[in-house]
Formats: structure tokens, C-alpha cells, sequence
């Protein structure tokens, strides 16, 4: 079944949010989108209705509630299911070339760390193997193939609809 777009597009946009990457304001726009796609909900539309200056205040408490009226998964701020979401969704732009293998492993180190989320370990190992490349017998294209082979593992476990990590609720 396709997903209509303002759905997804908030969808991955919360979890984003959850690590810092997207602000509360970005999920005001967005609530405002789903208002004029036809969604409907009184928590959406408290949402959509928020002051860009007072978003980081109100967004957090409204939330929830309004992703409730659309049926979206929340994912609270800092939270391993949101970094797990956002992992999946930086993972998905490197396999449709939106985002560099490199970028991807970059992302995961800097955003993850290491011994935190289990399932992006190996991705985060594998950004420390660019600062040895000159010294081991690998090249810079080899890695980048072992990158994409992590993010194809990655999303492949986050599109088992019976996996945690799924970003989007099933139907």
C-alpha cells in the first residue's frame, strides 16, 4: 500500500528530530502540511498551530498526541528507538545515492558512538577503518562497498515489519 508523502515525510522528520536533527519548528511545517493534505485531529492542529519562535517548547508536549491522530509512531528525544529510526532513514538515503557511503558512516560515529545501539556498530567501526586506509590493504572503494552492505542490512531489518526498528507502523 503507498504511504501518502506528507505522512512519511513527517514520519521520518520525528525520528530525525528525536537525534537533533530536525528542529521542532521543521515539525511544525510539516503538521501544517498534513493539515492541507486533508489529515484531521485536534492535536494536529494544536501542532500545526504552534509559534515557530515557541516550538521548541510547545512541539515536545504536543507531539505524541497529534502523530496519535495520524497513526505515526513517536519517537521521544534521545531515545534508542529514535536513533534506531534515524539510522534507517540515513541508511535508506545512501542506497537511493542521497547521501554518501562516507557521510553515512560519519553520521552514525558522530551521532550513535560507539557500544550504544547494537545494530549500528559495525557502522560505526567502519568509520574509524578511513583514518587507517593509507596503512591497511584496503581501499577507499572497498569500504564504501562495506558501508552500502551495512545499510542494506539495516534497512532490510527495519523493513521486518516485526522488528522494533521499523520506522512506520504497519497496517
Amino acid at each position: 500500500m503507498q504511504r501518502d508523502p506528507a505522512l512519511v515525510r513527517i514520519q521520518e522528520a520525528v525520528a530525525l528530530w528525536s537525534v537533533g536533527q530536525v528542529t521542532a519548528a521543521e515539525l511544525v511545517s510539516l503538521g501544517c502540511e498534513l493539515l492541507v493534505a486533508g489529515f484531521d485531529g485536534m492535536n494536529l492542529a494544536m501542532l500545526a498551530g504552534v509559534h515557530a519562535r515557541n516550538a521548541d517548547e510547545e512541539v515536545p508536549d504536543l507531539l505524541e498526541a497529534a502523530l496519535d491522530d495520524v497513526g505515526l509512531r513517536h519517537y521521544p528525544a534521545g531515545s534508542d528507538a529514535g536513533l534506531e529510526a534515524a539510522l534507517s532513514i540515513m541508511a535508506s538515503r545512501v542506497l537511493a545515492g542521497r547521501m554518501s557511503p562516507m557521510d553515512l558512516a560519519t553520521w552514525a560515529h558522530s551521532t550513535i558512538g560507539h557500544d550504544r545501539l547494537p545494530i549500528a556498530e559495525r557502522l560505526v567501526d567502519l568509520d574509524d577503518v578511513y583514518d587507517t586506509l593509507e596503512y591497511i590493504d584496503m581501499t577507499e572503494q572497498d569500504l564504501d562497498n562495506e558501508i552500502l552492505a551495512e545499510a542494506r542490512r539495516i534497512t532490510a531489518i527495519a523493513g521486518d515489519s516485526g522488528s522494533s526498528t521499523h520506522p512506520f507502523p504497519t497496517s
